[in-house]
């Protein structure tokens, strides 16, 4: 299974820029394939935008994840 993911990044220079980083090098370390690492990635990229307001505020049940799965926070996930 495949996945996209489309990033509009209107945000400040700087603004989640480490996540989306990180995702984007996850995806093409993976070819593309929808792993979990990736997916976790991108949930924390997710939150990062709605952190600082650069969407609007939804449940990850309703952008495609699971409820159960956890999410670190954007803070953390700039860090690693």
């Amino acid at each position: 299974m495949k996945v996209s993911f489309v990033f509009i990044n209107r945000a400040p220079p700087g603004e989640c820029k480490a996540v989306m980083t990180k995702y984007l090098s996850c995806i093409k370390k993976v070819k593309g394939v929808n792993d979990e690492e990736c997916r976790n990635i991108a949930k924390s990229y997710l939150s990062c935008r709605m952190d600082r307001n650069l969407m609007a505020r939804d449940d990850f049940k309703n952008l495609g994840f699971a409820e159960d799965t956890d999410t670190p926070s954007s803070s953390e996930a700039q860090k690693r």
